[in-house]
């Protein structure tokens, strides 16, 4: 286990590529994150998170060419991803069929979201997507300064990326778009009303 500053992005990406967990800053909460191609990195985090496995992950990814490689970005997602992303939103879509399987828990959808923290999207740009999902122990608080983290996961995470606490401290809102309609998951900082004038925008 290695706590770093934002200098210490390149051991975190070398981790990331070989398979270990990384925890990360973002805007909302500090992130755990695994390559998402990596199987057993994948199962790896699940079981450090102590996750159920049939509780599918969202995906962190750079920018919306990545997003794209991930899933299948229609109108609506693409309004809501002019409108908001980088940010706390995460959007449930289509995913592509190279997504595994394990991240989405068997599901044809999956969630994407552009963190606004420059740690991550270096750290995403560098790798790849990654698992996005807060570290925490599954039904633990979410972890809004490192510290937290590292307390819930001691040396099941190879390296711990301190960049202070988070801006906004409360998760993205998950927002789920399927056959022309939109469901708010969870409630974060984006409001639905937010979500609807984005979505009726001409």
């Amino acid at each position: 286990m290695k706590k770093v500053g934002k200098e210490g992005i390149d051991k975190a990406v070398e981790d990331l590529v070989n398979g270990e967990l990384v925890v990360y800053p973002t805007e909302t909460v500090y992130g755990i994150g695994a390559n998402i191609f990596d199987e057993a990195a994948v199962k790896k985090l699940f079981m450090v998170k102590k996750r159920p496995f049939d509780m599918p992950l969202s995906v962190a990814v750079a920018d919306r060419e990545m997003a794209e490689k991930i899933a299948f970005i229609d109108e609506k997602a693409g309004k809501l991803i002019d409108a908001f992303l980088p940010g706390p939103l995460t959007i449930i879509i289509r995913k592509n069929p190279e997504v595994p399987d394990i991240v989405t828990a068997m599901s044809e959808k999956v969630g994407i979201r552009i963190p606004d923290h420059p740690v991550a999207l270096e750290l995403i740009r560098k790798v790849g997507p990654i698992v996005a999902t807060s570290a925490n122990l599954h039904s633990h608080p979410d972890a809004v300064n490192v510290q937290e983290a590292i307390d819930d996961f001691g040396d099941g995470v190879s390296t711990y990326i301190d960049c202070g606490p988070c801006t906004l401290g409360k998760p993205s809102t998950i927002v789920w778009l399927m056959d022309g309609k939109m469901e708010i998951v969870r409630q974060g900082a984006i409001s639905k009303k937010q979500i609807e004038d984005a979505l009726n925008a001409h």
